[in-house]
């Protein structure tokens, strides 16, 4: 198959391009990007004019549930939600039941995600058996299989030395490990961000410090044993000060941060009386953290931007604010987020927000998505910078509608994906 996407506005930092370019995708992959390309015989043109186009977005932090907790999310709907989202690639977090700690879950990730072809599904192997925090994984075996990445996100790896080991072994496989950074000795049965708000409210508060010493433990270990380390989610501006740090000593520490965290703060669990759609783990944290991740979005210390879509039933959700779960839902909401509330007032560019949801998580994976050159995925994203949008958990195609978001306007969204130069089509 032949498709050629003509007239629009391409953004592609990895590739340095910036202006009116036509993609022509041959046989899945990119054949030629130039000013102007004349259709081969056979070739369907989508005609891209007044849009943005870019590199399929990829999403690299995502919970699908499946397998074992499918009445919160399935990868059929999850994926569905990824390409209603703009987004052409997600990873997908191990902390299903069973927990893909082995080959054989991995597999099962894999040829479901390509059952259903609406986005690629990259799945992020346990460093740990069960995430139990006690014994390594087979990683080679998953890595092979199709894992790219390693985490017990959902769970810190509190064992020191088995973090050591785990450094140093993803290593022969050239994978990164994936960290939720977080003492659970210090956060304790915290449920908001300990400061000015928890105190207010008579909530127990987790503070930014537990984030912050296992991010400093995790950089010691980084600097002895070389590898690849990678923050999630990362909530604090000390916390960002440790990453910025570790690069500058040359460290291959990345990180990544959400659109929860760059717009909301932990006043909305006064200013929403106590939703528990702003309830996440790391918590919203104080505006002075906010204002330090904007900061680093824009002096590039941040590697990616990624949603932590987390969908729970709404029955999970709808419980006093102390004994709600964890999470919201973000895949269908963050790039309108982006555009509206980051490039929009020039927070960063586009070429920026691009970056942060394309060559930036690819670097971190080792995807060969990521960038529109010629020999690489055909995948790509159509944006309408213009195009006004309020959010309606209501038409999610998740099955979550966890989100403290509803009712925002906004301007900029996503209105296609082509994934491996076949135009996306929900169902």
């Amino acid at each position: 198959m032949k498709l050629l996407v003509r007239g629009g506005r391409l953004v592609d930092p990895a590739a340095g391009r910036d202006g009116r370019f036509d993609v022509l995708i041959e046989g899945g992959v990119v054949a030629s990007v130039a000013a102007e390309i004349a259709p081969p015989a056979g070739c369907e043109v989508v005609d891209a004019t007044g849009l943005v186009v870019t590199p399929g977005l990829i999403d690299m932090h995502v919970h699908l549930r499946e397998p074992g907790h499918e009445y919160k999310e399935t990868i059929r709907t999850g994926t569905a939600a990824a390409a209603a989202g703009g987004f052409t690639s997600v990873a997908c977090m191990a902390n299903t039941a069973p927990v893909n700690d082995e080959r054989a879950v991995t597999e099962f990730i894999v040829t479901e995600a390509a059952r259903h072809g609406f986005a690629r599904v990259h799945p992020v192997g346990a460093i740990s058996k069960g995430m139990a925090g006690e014994e390594l994984t087979e990683m080679g075996e998953m890595a092979a299989a199709g894992a790219v990445a390693f985490s017990d996100d959902g769970r810190p790896v509190v064992d020191t030395e088995l973090m050591r080991r785990a450094l140093l072994y993803a290593q022969h496989f050239g994978r990164p490990i994936l960290q939720h950074a977080q003492d659970l000795f210090l956060s304790g049965n915290g449920v908001m961000h300990e400061g000015e708000w928890s105190t207010r409210l008579g909530l127990p508060g987790i503070p930014g410090l537990a984030e912050e010493v296992m991010v400093a433990r995790d950089l010691l270990l980084l600097a002895e044993t070389g590898g690849r380390y990678h923050v999630m989610h990362l909530s604090t501006a000390r916390c960002l000060e440790l990453v910025r740090e570790g690069k500058r000593r040359g460290l291959g520490v990345t990180c990544e941060v959400t659109p929860h965290h760059l717009l909301l703060t932990d006043q909305a669990v006064a200013d929403t009386t106590f939703s528990t759609n702003v309830k996440m783990n790391p918590p919203l944290r104080s505006e002075a953290d906010r204002q330090a991740l904007l900061a680093g979005l824009a002096d590039g210390t941040v590697d990616a931007l990624a949603s932590d879509h987390a969908p729970h039933h709404a029955d999970e959700k709808d419980v006093e604010f102390s004994a709600a779960p964890f999470g919201i839902v973000g895949l269908e909401t963050m790039v309108s987020l982006g555009l509206d509330r980051l490039v929009r007032p020039g927070v960063i560019g586009l070429g920026r927000f691009v970056e942060l949801l394309t060559a930036g998580p690819a670097r971190i994976l080792g995807l060969e998505t990521g960038t529109l050159a010629p020999g690489r995925p055909g995948d790509l994203t159509l944006l309408a910078l213009d195009r006004e949008v309020t959010v309606d958990p209501a038409t999610f195609r998740s099955k979550g509608r966890n989100t403290p978001f509803a009712g925002w306007k906004l301007r900029g969204a996503p209105v296609g994906t082509i994934l491996g130069g076949v135009p996306v089509r929900l169902p």
